[in-house]
């Protein structure tokens, strides 16, 4: 029962750090079940979605140790349970991960149904297709999926289409299938490629992530390592976006670069100023915000994950812009909150066009899932007055101390106890 409150009106000045990448620390996690062993993972966000994976291991049988509040020693030695509680893989969408690294260690695994934000229907059929065609057979039941494998081996899958939580469960699984599987048509994000660098440094041999072929050639045993976790491209996007749209000047440290590339683009093409050093890119704008054409697409095109933050920057654009999503259906709820504020933006279906206004109003908003909320974070921080965020659990499921970090920018921002609506009737 927590919201934010947030007085806008101010540029953004200064330096943020930039935490470990969610989307890669939910897929390592449940792949430190196939080390059988010790393995030390640093630079793991401090987010709910991170509690979460820790909890799953700790209840299958995991000894976690928490070195410090971004590193875990987590021994995955003697492990026991194949199934992942209901009320904890439906918290988050990732869950799914477990699937393919129990049914790899131990022939079976049981989780239930994905949770996490509410996009448009978020089908397993790829997952199962992986899981199948390595020797498994699966049922879903009461929402609750199961798959079981007397033995596992090597594959030739294509993939329908991309998808990121297929093709790093297609890892998980087939790593210690007998012979060689080859994934193809496979996502190319940079969280695919850091689980495949974990699993070789755990002993695995995959080759080819980053590209649309993977070649898994299944291993017998794998062992324990030491392994630090990305930067997070859409973290540190966010601030990128919130920079520009406050006409601030900041400096986003411990990022890679070249994950950010898509991003990068579409700021400079708006009119913003990015510069680039070995680990950290610089942000300012002191012009109009240019209008744009967004189209989302897997990596290496324009993540969809951005696509609610870039469509509050072009709300006040000086012109009209496009907004297309190929991803997910229902990426465009937060225009409903948008428009709370003064925005003048139409939908028709995967579509949106954005007439850019001169100023942005305060308004009591909501968080409708993560990166919607982080939208609403950017939009009260244009405009001029206080706005209250309501439902900031989403946006805590991905952004490790996000009032500390916005307040070190210099944002008016502050994290309240909001009163139960009855008792706010009854008063």
């Amino acid at each position: 029962m927590e919201k934010f409150v947030i007085t806008g009106g101010k540029p953004l000045h200064g330096e943020v750090t930039i935490s470990g990448a969610k989307n890669a620390a939910v897929g390592v996690l449940p792949a430190t079940i196939l080390a059988a062993d010790v393995c030390v993972i640093e630079n793991l966000p401090d987010i709910s979605d991170v509690a979460v994976s820790l909890k799953i291991l700790s209840v299958l049988g995991a000894q976690i140790k928490m070195i410090n509040r971004n590193t875990y020693e987590i021994d995955t030695t003697h492990l026991t349970g194949t199934n992942v509680p209901d009320d904890l893989s439906r918290q988050m969408r990732a869950s799914y991960y477990f699937l393919g690294a129990l049914l790899s260690r131990f022939g079976k695994a049981q989780v239930a149904m994905p949770g996490g934000c509410n996009l448009g229907p978020r089908p397993i059929d790829q997952h199962l297709k992986v899981f199948s065609a390595l020797g498994a057979e699966d049922s879903v039941d009461y929402g609750m999926i199961s798959v079981r494998a007397k033995e596992m081996n090597g594959a030739h899958i294509f993939f329908d289409k991309v998808s990121v939580g297929a093709t790093m469960n297609g890892m998980l699984s087939a790593v210690m299938a007998k012979g060689q599987t080859i994934l193809e048509n496979c996502a190319k994000e940079p969280h695919v490629v850091d689980l495949a660098n974990f699993l070789n440094m755990c002993g695995a041999n995959i080759r080819g992530a980053g590209t649309d072929v993977i070649k898994v050639r299944g291993v017998e045993k794998m062992h324990g390592c030491t392994y630090s976790i990305i930067p997070d491209q859409i973290e540190a996007g966010s601030y990128m976006v919130a920079a520009a749209a406050t006409g601030g000047d900041v400096l986003v440290k411990n990022v890679t670069p070249k994950h950010l590339e898509p991003i990068t683009e579409k700021l400079r093409r708006a009119g913003v100023e990015v510069e680039e050093f070995d680990d950290a890119v610089r942000v300012r704008r002191t012009g109009d915000i240019l209008p744009l054409k967004i189209n989302t697409m897997p990596h290496p095109g324009f993540p969809t994950d951005m696509q609610p933050l870039m469509g509050v920057l072009l709300s006040v654009a000086k012109g009209t812009s496009t907004v297309t999503e190929s991803v997910w259906d229902n990426r465009f709820r937060y225009v409903d909150e948008l428009r709370k504020m003064g925005a003048n933006v139409q939908v028709d279906g995967q579509v949106a066009v954005f007439e850019g206004v001169d100023k942005l109003t305060p308004a009591p908003l909501r968080a409708l899932d993560l990166r919607a909320g982080a939208a609403m974070v950017v939009a009260a921080l244009i405009a001029d007055g206080t706005s209250e965020i309501e439902e900031i659990g989403h946006i805590e499921r991905g952004y490790e101390n996000i009032v500390e970090k916005l307040r070190g920018l210099g944002a008016d921002i502050s994290k309240v106890e909001r009163m139960p609506a009855a008792l706010d009737q009854a008063l």
